[in-house]
């Protein structure tokens, strides 16, 4: 689709604006700024150019979040580890060479946010904007500077809000700012986005879809709202005794020293306005009854293929605000799709890879995860095998009917591949498992109990989907199914047509499951309503309740979590990492709970890819990485350029 706001505005006004550093004081450029505010025309392409600005959140070499914990990896060619956030995750960042750098430079957000300040103080002089234009695009930028804000807060932690740009008769002086409080920084943006609920002006829907699509909305404020209160009332932010020696330049803390539980209260009853401005707009999950194919499939496929499009269906029920800024395109998903035909599929490189630690988090059939059901999973051993198993094994201890439209009948897998929920299969492709749809001869009709139209990874050494060449492989055996569009399609044996989305940035599932974690927090025991934004995610994906879960499946001591305050921050914690798994939510996520530290010093492992020709082979666990994360890891260093610039900026601990 396209649209207005997908555009650049003039070249000339890009480069002159992207490249003031935020420590400068403004050129004098007011004859350049003016003109831009000639009239309606030029101040919609102004606009466009302020949405440029926004973070890269569908590239994988600009998007931290994607790369930055692992929780998905590239493979080992020096092509793969010198992507910038491949380097950040093995620890090759510092103040004085940053991999990733939203301080400063052109695509920095505080230039960007300089762009935002410039609408702000220009919008007013267009004549032919009526009123509730001018307010609505007004609404819109206040969002995108809280954004750039709030972006740069959880990248940097204390940062230095620009409330307006410095003018050209203030001193040089007045570019020299100070890092604030990091819960003054809090405030900022929570005004900004409250100014922009107020005013009354951001539509509940997108009405004019051809033009206006990836604009926010009042729903994307309130959400954008929620998530940011979520972050400030979470232990990186609240209360944070480790950096009691970490001070401003009046030798005080940058963080609050003690916690404010309140804050949970007013993150939830956000998140609650939240919901009930989606529900208004009736934003809600997306349900198996949403897809529609002229296929006759089986509901496993239906299901499988439904949650993989709540993520990548263009502007989906789900979806509440996605960033065009950056689109999800064939070259992030070519790097997520292994070749499923026996062609030179040159399109399909297939180099971003799940580890281990990222699947394993995925549930079991009964909604527990693996290491609370002592049959599956016991003293780190998949039951009856570990990690590979043949059709007799298949047939004699797994659900075969269950598995049959997930797993390769009469190949040899691993036993992590059997017995899982769906959004396993919908979010994980691995080698002898069904991939439906991408291929260009996908059946139309798989009811019929026969594989033969399958199409599948074939990833042992020497197969079409393993190493192609010393660039292009897949470094685990495991790719990320659920980032690739049901719309890309193979037109070809040798060719792929990608059909590109934009990024999800704001989901209802997201939602959902931030306000039972704030809720959570808020109450002494889970409640009922804890309990039902929860399991709306759940039995979205086939799932029951987590209490039903618990009390049928699972063995002491584990069948008293969901009645436990702490255990349900675990079960909640752990429903994130599953349901928005590669999408950048557990970066933030871990970093904001403090634990990083605890889950991200890890070997990061998957199969004997480069060297397993036979089963025996190939299923071997193997060593990849030694992730590594220090204290110092949970905020990004400030340029050295910049603190040269202006003395009076404070590095971040540890760098």
């Amino acid at each position: 689709m396209k649209s207005v706001y997908k555009y650049i505005a003039s070249l000339c006004m890009a480069l002159c604006m992207a490249s003031c550093d935020y420590l400068d004081i403004m050129p004098d450029d007011v004859v350049t700024v003016n003109s831009m505010f000639a009239d309606r025309y030029t101040a919609e392409r102004y606009l466009a150019t302020c949405y440029h600005g926004f973070p890269r959140l569908g590239e994988t070499n600009g998007n931290p979040a994607l790369i930055g914990s692992m929780e998905m990896v590239y493979n080992k060619s020096t092509d793969m580890v010198n992507n910038a956030c491949m380097k950040l995750a093995l620890g090759q960042n510092s103040s004085s060479t940053n991999v990733i750098d939203y301080w400063q430079g052109g695509g920095g957000c505080y230039a960007n946010i300089r762009i935002c300040n410039d609408f702000l103080e220009g919008i007013d002089q267009v004549d032919d904007l009526t009123l509730s234009q001018r307010e609505r695009m007004k609404a819109e930028v206040k969002l995108l500077k809280a954004y750039l804000h709030f972006y740069l807060i959880r990248f940097y932690g204390p940062i230095c809000p620009i409330r307006k740009n410095t003018s050209v008769n203030e001193s040089t002086q007045g570019a020299r700012v100070y890092r604030e409080k990091i819960d003054d920084c809090f405030a900022y943006v929570l005004e900004l986005i409250q100014e922009a609920i107020d005013s009354n002006a951001l539509p509940s829907i997108i009405v004019n879809r051809a033009t206006e699509l990836g604009r926010f909305t009042l729903p994307a404020a309130h959400m954008l709202k929620a998530r940011v209160l979520v972050h400030w009332a979470s232990p990186l932010f609240n209360g944070n005794t480790d950096y009691n020696d970490f001070l401003d330049h009046n030798k005080e803390p940058f963080f609050n020293q003690i916690e404010d539980p309140n804050r949970w209260r007013t993150a939830a009853e956000a998140c609650d306005e939240a919901i009930k401005a989606c529900e208004e707009a009736n934003i809600r999950l997306y349900q198996l009854s949403d897809y529609s194919t002229g296929n006759s499939l089986s509901d496993e496929t239906m299901m499988v293929n439904a949650l993989r499009s709540s993520v990548s269906e263009l502007w989906n029920s789900e979806i509440i605000w996605a960033c065009t800024r950056s689109l999800v395109d064939g070259g992030f998903q070519s790097s997520c799709i292994p070749r499923l035909e026996n062609g030179t599929v040159a399109l399909t490189t297939g180099t971003i890879s799940l580890p281990f630690s990222t699947v394993n988090l995925f549930y079991i059939k009964n909604g527990l995860p693996i290491e609370h059901d002592p049959a599956y999973y016991k003293d780190g051993m998949y039951l009856p095998v570990r990690y590979s198993t043949n059709n007799e094994t298949f047939t004699q201890y797994y659900d075969f009917d269950y598995n049959f439209r997930y797993v390769i009948e009469n190949e040899t897998t691993a036993g992590m591949n059997f017995d899982r929920e769906p959004r396993y299969y919908a979010s994980v492709g691995f080698d002898r498992g069904v991939w439906y749809g991408n291929a260009y001869n996908n059946p139309t009709d798989d009811r019929n109990g026969t594989q033969a139209a399958y199409r599948y990874p074939r990833n042992l050494f020497g197969e079409f989907s393993s190493v192609w060449n010393a660039i292009w492989y897949n470094a685990t055996g495991f790719w990320p199914k659920k980032m690739v569009s049901l719309r890309s399609v193979s037109t070809g044996s040798d060719n792929m047509s990608f059909h590109n989305f934009a990024f999800p940035d704001m989901r209802y599932a997201d939602l959902l499951l931030m306000a039972a974690e704030a809720w959570n927090e808020v109450e002494s025991q889970p409640t009922e309503k804890v309990y039902g934004y929860l399991d709306q995610v759940r039995k979205r994906a086939g799932l029951e309740g987590i209490r039903e879960t618990y009390t049928k499946y699972a063995d002491t001591p584990y069948k008293e979590y969901p009645g436990n305050k702490t255990r349900m921050r675990e079960i909640i914690q752990r429903e994130r990492k599953v349901e928005l798994a590669c999408e950048g939510s557990y970066f933030w996520d871990s970093r904001r709970w403090k634990t990083a530290i605890k889950e991200q010093n890890r070997v990061i492992q998957g199969w004997n890819v480069l060297r397993g020709e036979t089963a025996n082979d190939y299923y071997i666990p193997t060593n990849l990485y030694n992730q590594e994360f220090t204290h110092r890891d949970y905020f990004a260093p400030i340029p050295d350029g910049d603190i040269i610039k202006n003395p009076q900026l404070v590095q971040n601990p540890g760098w």
